[in-house]
């Protein structure tokens, strides 16, 4: 297995968000924009009602990918859409990120303060909303200068009213991967590290790190849901499955020391 030192800092961790940095019962960052006490009772209900028609295609493994691509898009599409007709608020949707239970995963925390510590840079990137992403990392005090952010952020015009989101833009479960994401400063940071450390909970979430790095990358993936029926197929693609009590950071500590 590849050997990760902290101490010779001869690595970079590319990181999912959603279900992997938070804990498999908390809210996700796009739910964390809508709830419906703070943007009204519409948005909460259409955007509660997308996740339960197309999360469970997300996370089938028996549908082909090119017809998973045409719902996941889909999907993507129609919340951010949701976002600027419902002409949601700055404000109102800081204070509903605020106030939501988006939750860390156990040792994720302290994971992240470790990183820092050793100045082992960390991309985040996420398929989700970089807003709550960012607003939750930062009121956790979690939001160090060795990240990098890369996910869908809206943008408010002058009036605090969300603008039309650009969708040929969105980044989703399968297009994931940071080439052409990262400023020239932080790109500069990666170009000496032997090998990278990867952690997602979809399959999809290798992706995050070239092909011809692979060979590279330690690739340790969460799995909460499903177990049985995906435990082979994430056997294959990660050389780590974490499951059950054992899907925690402490656990992922344990091969950067």
């Amino acid at each position: 297995m590849i050997n990760l030192s902290l101490k010779n800092k001869n690595f970079y961790v590319a990181m999912d968000f959603d279900k992997t940095i938070t804990s498999s019962d908390s809210v996700d960052s796009w739910a964390a924009v809508a709830q419906a006490e703070f943007v009204g009772q519409e948005l909460g209900k259409k955007m509660d009602e997308l996740y339960n028609k197309y999360r469970p295609i997300e996370v089938d493994y028996s549908i082909s990918e090119d017809e998973k691509k045409k719902y996941i898009e889909e999907w993507y599409k129609s919340c951010m859409d949701l976002y600027y007709k419902c002409n949601l608020d700055k404000d109102k949707m800081t204070k509903s990120i605020q106030s939501t239970n988006i939750t860390f995963r156990s040792g994720a925390k302290e994971f992240l303060e470790l990183m820092y510590k050793n100045d082992i840079p960390v991309i985040v990137l996420s398929a989700g909303i970089g807003n709550a992403i960012e607003q939750f990392l930062k009121d956790n005090n979690c939001l160090f200068k060795n990240m990098y952010i890369i996910s869908n952020f809206i943008e408010f015009d002058e009036n605090g009213k969300a603008k039309k989101f650009d969708n040929s833009k969105i980044i989703h479960t399968l297009n994931k991967n940071m080439r052409g994401h990262l400023p020239r400063e932080f790109e500069e940071k990666l170009s000496n590290k032997e090998y990278r450390l990867l952690i997602g909970d979809l399959i999809e979430d290798i992706r995050m790190v070239d092909k011809n790095e692979l060979d590279r990358t330690l690739k340790i993936g969460i799995l909460d849901i499903n177990i049985e029926s995906n435990i082979d197929i994430y056997n294959k693609y990660f050389d780590l499955v974490l499951q059950g009590e054992d899907a925690t950071f402490y656990q992922i500590t344990k091969y950067v020391e």
